[in-house]
């Protein structure tokens, strides 16, 4: 195929991917003046396509954003020298949907309920909307700052379980489980709303908690004080800690009575059993600021990440560091796993993201990095999409994430292209006060973005495609 105007330069392309959409292979003369909009429509009527899709270019590990003219200019490839470019699919640029009232900061934010959004805030409590932005459910789990929620993975495979255990960890030194039932209303409230069980309350750490996770059977916590707990799910009969030996929070009580005023008629739930817990996993040197467990339904390994510039893979049955990946001068302040469990991302106060081949055994002092993806202000916060449905798009979702940063804005990266984000938008305009991103969340589509200005939910992925900015 080639270029129709005989006068224009053209240059020649040979095209691959990794979607269910191949080109025949063979080599095309493109116009040199094309840019992604005009390679998007020649697959598109190459393939014959029924419903047209938009498409990305990657040209030697960089996102197509001028002409083929302009990209071979910059990196000084000749006009006959023959390039590789692989396509994948396009979304449509984030859109903002909804925003959901806090009335203090909101520091962690789940979408893993189907239906719902759990939010972890500054007052203690934790809140659950609906997709409707309800308010159906205030827990006032602590008497400091919440720090981190997240829903216990179920056995089930219903889409939407009718009672769910939630984990969260605060600044008052626990972390608590408490059970949702959404099937067994409250009658203490005007509208029926999910009875609320607490059920434990986790003792362990001298600090303040940075982070909880759980899987199925497990739960994780992160402290200040630089350890990790490890809980399994069984809820004693009796405490497991005295209540002399148990930490005490220094923080007033008056923030759990505001917030259990906002319903007047509320009965005080049951004080939840102390629990201790399985293991201590020692070996972080400073603050742990994130953990997390490795990817499927039984997981063996754990990965945390700290201010002592470590990122560290945990053996959770024998209860000890088995590798430790070491950067130069990078505090980190979150963890993520790719889809895969095979690479980390970890966000530093150094104004990067950092991918790590957690499979990669390295003698050095310093780790080195797959890829580093800068930003113009301190990354707080990173999540990966969401496990893609079929075969077509686990190559896209293994490669994409959101970053949230301390200037308010939140990032789509591809790992393919690193040398910028695909796309970009700013949380809280117009909002009174800071703007810092503390959270974010992406599941089924949607993004919940949790920070000073409150929440806010937008759209990103449609259906079963995920990808990048338009044309």
């Amino acid at each position: 195929m080639a270029s129709t105007n005989a006068s224009e330069p053209a240059h020649p392309v040979v095209f691959t991917t990794q979607t269910p959409y191949p080109l025949p292979s063979q080599k095309f003369m493109i116009p040199a003046s094309w840019k992604r909009y005009q390679l998007s429509q020649l697959v598109n009527k190459a393939l014959s396509l029924p419903k047209p899709i938009p498409f990305e270019f990657l040209v030697r590990g960089e996102i197509l954003r001028g002409t083929l003219a302009e990209w071979c200019a910059e990196h000084g490839v000749g006009e006959e020298e023959t390039l590789e470019i692989e396509y994948f699919e396009s979304v449509l640029p984030p859109q903002r949907m909804s925003t959901l009232p806090h009335e203090d900061w909101v520091s962690s934010i789940s979408c893993q309920l189907p239906g719902y959004f759990l939010t972890a805030s500054y007052d203690g409590a934790l809140r659950i909307f609906d997709y409707s932005q309800k308010l159906v459910q205030t827990i006032p789990a602590h008497n400091a700052p919440a720090t981190s929620v997240c829903v216990v993975p179920s056995t089930s495979s219903t889409s939407a379980p009718d009672s769910v255990l939630i984990a969260s960890a605060s600044h008052d030194l626990t972390a608590r489980l408490t059970r949702v039932d959404f099937s067994a209303p409250s009658s203490s409230s005007e509208q029926p709303a999910p009875r609320v069980e607490p059920l434990a309350s986790l003792h362990l750490h001298t600090a303040p908690l940075s982070s909880v996770a759980a899987s199925q059977t497990h739960i994780l916590t992160s402290s200040w004080d630089g350890l990790i707990g490890l809980w399994d799910l069984s809820i004693p009969q009796s405490d497991e800690v005295p209540l002399d030996d148990a930490a005490v929070s220094g923080e007033s009580r008056k923030k759990r009575r505001k917030v259990a005023a906002e319903d007047d008629e509320a009965t005080p739930p049951a004080r939840p059993k102390r629990k201790a817990p399985a293991a201590v996993l020692k070996s972080h040197t400073a603050r742990v600021s994130r953990v997390a467990f490795g990817r499927g339904s039984a997981p063996r390994s754990a990965y945390s990440c700290g201010m002592d510039s470590t990122v560290r893979t945990w053996d959770i049955e024998n209860g000890v560091c088995t590798s430790t990946i070491t950067a130069a001068n990078k505090p980190f302040l979150d963890l993520a796993l790719t889809v895969s469990g095979t690479s980390a991302l970890a966000a530093s106060t150094d104004r990067t993201v950092c991918q790590y081949d957690l499979r990669a055994a390295s003698s050095s002092a310093v780790t080195p990095s797959v890829a580093s993806l800068m930003h113009p202000a301190t990354p707080s916060c990173v999540s990966v999409a969401p496990p893609a449905e079929n075969s077509a798009n686990a190559t896209a979702a293994e490669h994409q994430l959101v970053t949230g940063a301390y200037d308010g804005v939140v990032r789509l990266w591809d790992l393919r292209s690193t040398k910028g984000a695909v796309a970009s938008f700013k949380a809280f305009e117009g909002r009174e006060g800071g703007r810092k991103i503390l959270g974010v969340d992406w599941a089924r589509g949607v993004v919940g973005i949790a920070g000073e200005g409150g929440v806010e939910v937008w759209k990103l992925g449609e259906g079963e495609r995920l990808g990048t900015a338009s044309s």
